[in-house]
Parts: structure tokens; sequence; C-alpha cells
């Protein structure tokens, strides 16, 4: 009908009113009302995304984070064009983020459209200013990347928390002695409580570095020192840095081990033997916590007096807390030695003499031992009654109960 693509008019202050009506809704800190301010077929190009939105869904998905910030916007520069039942608004505008009162300056586009009787946003493209992109890039010298290394590894002086807040927000460490990737501050934090337990220094031995646009990247071999023996371990690393709120963090940091020194860890049948004397030692202490730290972490231990299997360092200080209790002490009667990649086993007969009462007690043993974190560890420990004695026990016990 002819009446109804008649021109509905409207003036250049009520086009620039409808962005105080976009601006109240970001006002109410709801996204569905904001979302509501664009036509059903709307695209939306936003500042701060690669991705178009181009449906209700997708405006709302980037309002839902953007109105974290409690923006309110302002136009600062502007030019309106009027078409047939359409408006064109474009220009430059700040917005105030009231969360901590920062501005952000903007380059805006909006075309607005009559539907149903309303005018709504058919297309919003916002950018921001390009100026200001090249502005931000921050120099840094080649020195200055190395320098980066020396603030992580102060940090390694310090302690986990220290040392996870050199990572940026979205950091992936691919660390050398773990094989879960850690992607945020919490499982980067949890990788170095353990790692910072041997007081680790690190030293660059060579290194090359390539500085690119708010970005450096830092690769490599370093080697660190060990606090707590004074062991040294090489590795291979690559440090990616990027600017993140004025200050230079770690984006990706990948260390592994020297690929020819995964090469077997060389020991003798003698040095396997001499694996038990270490636990035995820890059972002299009488502190249970000192001999399950002779285990791996994921080890398991099948004890001669307990039917729980235990296999989690919980459950292996829980058993030596009686365990303990009687003063044991260890001796390997016979035995047999295997030797494998990174791995042993020592399987045989062993007997304990209880300290309170100077009674003795012979059973079964199985340790199998791997090489974890640059030390032998028990893996898996079962120990059982000699089956004879228990046996004869048994029978005497049935005869006289008939």
């Amino acid at each position: 009908m002819p009446e109804e693509v008649l021109p509905t008019p409207i003036t250049k202050d009520e086009v620039r009113a409808l962005f105080s009506v976009w601006n109240n809704a970001l006002k109410t800190g709801n996204s569905s009302l904001v979302a509501l301010t664009y036509a059903k077929n709307a695209t939306l190009l936003p500042t701060v995304s690669d991705v178009p939105r181009t449906d209700f869904a997708g405006i709302k998905d980037y309002f839902d984070n953007f109105l974290k910030k409690k923006p309110t916007g302002e136009i600062l520069e502007g030019e309106i064009l009027i078409g047939n039942n359409w408006a064109q608004d474009a220009g430059i505008y700040e917005f105030t983020m009231r969360t901590d009162g920062s501005k952000i300056k903007g380059r805006y586009s909006y075309v607005y459209v009559l539907e149903d009787g309303d005018w709504k946003i058919s297309h919003h493209h916002s950018s921001v200013m390009p100026e200001g992109i090249i502005g931000t890039r921050k120099a840094i010298t080649k020195n200055e990347v190395r320098g980066l290394f020396q603030l992580w590894n102060n940090a390694l002086a310090l302690d986990p928390d220290a040392v996870a807040q050199r990572y940026s927000k979205n950091a992936v460490l691919l660390p050398t002695v773990s094989d879960v990737p850690r992607t945020d501050y919490e499982g980067i934090k949890d990788y170095f409580v353990t790692f910072l337990k041997k007081e680790p220094q690190g030293k660059i031995l060579d290194g090359e570095i390539i500085i690119g646009d708010n970005w450096a990247q830092d690769a490599g071999i370093y080697e660190f020192t060990m606090g707590t023996d004074g062991s040294k371990i090489k590795g291979r690393y690559s440090y990616i840095y990027v600017y993140e709120d004025d200050e230079w963090k770690i984006s990706h940091h990948h260390s592994s081990v020297m690929p020819e020194a995964v090469l077997p860890a060389a020991i003798t049948k003698k040095e396997v033997r001499a694996l038990f004397d270490l636990w035995n030692d820890a059972l002299a202490t009488g502190k249970p916590k000192k001999v399950a730290s002779r285990y791996t972490k994921d080890a398991v231990l099948l004890p001669t007096i307990s039917d729980s299997a235990r296999n989690d360092p919980a459950g292996i200080v829980d058993y030596f807390v009686d365990f303990l209790k009687k003063e044991p002490q260890g001796e390997i009667l016979q035995g047999e030695i295997k030797i494998g990649t990174n791995w042993a086993q020592d399987a045989g007969i062993y007997e304990f003499t209880m300290g309170v009462d100077g009674s003795k007690t012979k059973g079964r043993y199985s340790y199998v031992y791997v090489y974890e974190n640059g030390e032998w560890m028990i893996s898996h420990h079962h120990s059982s009654i000699m089956p004879e004695g228990a046996l004869d026990a048994i029978s005497k016990i049935t005869e006289l109960g008939e």
C-alpha cells in the first residue's frame, strides 16, 4: 500500500536521541534490554570481539560480558544522514567504565531502521581508534626481554603465587615434569607448589630473542640449580611475552627435558637394594610422613596387616601411623632384582625386628621403583605374611576346634 512506504519523518536530534535510548539500556546492566534496541535481523560488529553478532542471542551474549564493566557512553562527534525510513549516525564515541573509571574511545556507525513502528538499530559497527593501536605499541629491547626471565626467576625464590602472577590472564604453561597443560592461574600456581619445594634457581645458557608488535619470544636452553641438594637440571624453554595491562607477562611457556637426556636413568642392582635402605631409614625416624615421602604421588601400597589398599599419600601415611608405633626395622633376607627402562623391581623375603618388644616378623615383599622427577621412588609396594606359617596356624586352630 503506498501509504505504508511513505517516509516516517525523523529529525537529526531524534536520531541522536536513539543513541541515548541504547545508552540508557547499557546503564540498566541488562543485556536483554540492550539487545532489544536492535532490529530482528541486525548485525553487530563489536569493538572487542572478532565474531559478528547477527541475532538476538549473539548480541545479548556480547553484552553479557561488556556490561560487567558498567559502561556509559557519550558521542564526542558524529555525522547524521537521514533516508527513507532509515538513518545513519557515524563518528566517535567514548565510554566511561564505572567499575574503574577508565575511558575508552572508539569509532561508531549506527544504521537505524523503522521496524514495527519503532526505530531500531539495524547495523552497529564499533572499532578501536586506529591511531591508538599504533600508539600502544610498546617498545622493548632484547636485553629487556631477557630481563623478563629474571623477574620470573626472582619470583621462584618467593612463592607459587608470585610466580603465577608473572603469567598473563590466558597463559598456557606446558611444564617440564607434568603431562597436564596449565591454562589458568590456579593450574599454574598448583604446578609451582611442588616445583618450588626444590628451591630452584634458573640461568639461561643459550637463547634467541624475537621481538614483534607488543609481543616477544625468548627460546633456548636453561639450567636450574636445586637449592635443596645442589643438583642441576638442563631443559629447553620457550617464552612468549605479551604486553597486558601495561606490563609484560608470560603468555606461553613451554619447558621440556633435553631430548638426549631422556635416555634411561642408569641404576645398578646394588643401588636398587640401597633404595630399601632409604625406606628403612625413614621407618627409623618414626615419622609416617617421612616414610610416605619415599612413595610416588600415585603409588599403591598393599600392606601386610591391612585389607585396605593405600593409593594416595594420605592413605599411606595413615597406615604407617600405627605400624611405626612398633618401632620396626627391616632387613632383606633374600630377594631378586630386575632393572628396566627407568624402573626397577626388588622382590623377596624381609624380616622386621620390633623395637618395642624385640619380636621378629617375616614377610614377602615386592617393590617397584620408578624414576620420577630426578629421583627413584616406590611406585608399588606389596607386603604379605609368610603363607606356610599362616596356614599352619589356621590348621592348629581348626584342630583345637574339633
